[in-house]
């Protein structure tokens, strides 16, 4: 892979939302879901699904932007500026987030499988040689879980280490300074910086892959607004796993159609999905947030993830699964509605 800027598709006039939404009047904004999410290729099928023409046969509108930011993403939701975001549940989970700050998870979207991970020069060769090391990482990404996890398990912490918080869409600028042990990371980030820093004999140290049921990527709907209009998000979620079934049946189809949307080629979008993620169908969603009002499988994840954030301080409280899941949407999505 090269490293690209980011191309916008112009049926969505994309941008990195550091220029937050402004809001329009309700009634003008009723049927159009405003969402932000980070730039993983993990979400996806919310944006092929626009040029599936699935919002359009629903009878809403999609306001899609990147965001890699959580606090952006997090005062957007609080003022009413975005519907809903697209992000982990360690993320969602994370500080400043209380009981009462808005965001309901109704639904999934993917789950990572390689593509979170920790990349570090050709000097580390476990992960205790990072101790006393400088590890370049956002904030409350997967990555720091992971690594984080893999620290305990050699008797550290991250705070054994000296950390540069950054952006991490500038992996890339990042690891070529020599004094960054290791950047915390995601895809396509982390294959890029794989194949362009090759002087520094990069590898990856830790990822999502050895741990497949710790990051999943969920859609939160802000609280007020699905109150207020239940059948938008219902939509999204249609169209969500529409797509899906897109990928699975025309995957290059797909990628080709997905590519412009994070400034890649159709094979990079192939080989993301191919070697560091999986898609989750309506009935693989349905089986992780559960139905009719009953936990599914991601209810033990929720709280496996909590305690992992309460015992790194990563987050502040432990929140409770079910105040913060609803599988009311997902329960009979597709009752008179063609799948």
């Amino acid at each position: 892979m090269t490293s690209r800027s980011p191309r916008r598709h112009p049926r969505l006039g994309l941008v990195c939302a550091t220029a937050l939404l402004t809001a329009a009047p309700a009634a003008a904004q009723d049927n159009v879901i405003r969402v932000l999410a980070p730039t993983w290729v993990g979400f996806a099928p919310a944006l092929v699904a626009q040029d599936l023409g699935c919002y359009e046969d629903e009878g809403v509108q999609l306001d899609f932007r990147f965001e890699d930011d959580r606090t952006n993403v997090m005062a957007a939701m609080e003022r009413g500026d975005i519907d809903a975001d697209m992000r982990t549940v360690g993320e969602h989970q994370g500080r400043p987030r209380v009981p009462e700050t808005p965001g309901t998870i109704i639904g999934t979207i993917d789950i990572s499988l390689g593509g979170d991970g920790v990349l570090v020069d050709g000097s580390i060769e476990t992960v205790a040689d990072l101790a006393g090391r400088t590890l370049a990482i956002e904030p409350n990404i997967p990555a720091r879980l992971l690594l984080q996890m893999e620290l305990a398990r050699a008797g550290l912490s991250i705070n054994d280490m000296t950390i540069r918080e950054i952006a991490t869409a500038d992996t890339i600028a990042v690891f070529f300074d020599p004094t960054i042990a290791a950047v915390g990371t995601y895809e396509p980030f982390l294959s890029q910086a794989l194949q362009i820093v090759t002087d520094r004999n990069p590898r990856i140290l830790v990822s999502s892959r050895e741990e497949p049921d710790i990051i999943v990527d969920i859609i939160t709907a802000r609280d007020d607004a699905l109150a207020e209009n239940p059948a938008k998000f219902e939509s999204l979620l249609r169209c969500v796993y529409r797509a899906v079934d897109f990928q699975r049946a025309e995957p290059e189809r797909f990628s080709e159609l997905a590519a412009p949307y994070f400034g890649l080629t159709p094979e990079d979008v192939t080989e993301i999905i191919e070697n560091s993620m999986a898609y989750t169908s309506y009935e693989e969603a349905v089986a992780l947030l559960g139905t009719d009002g009953q936990p599914g499988r991601l209810h033990s994840v929720f709280d496996q993830v909590m305690q992992l954030n309460i015992d790194f301080g990563a987050a502040d409280m432990a929140l409770v699964a079910a105040d913060e899941i609803d599988n009311a949407l997902l329960t009979g999505l597709f009752d008179g509605h063609e799948r």
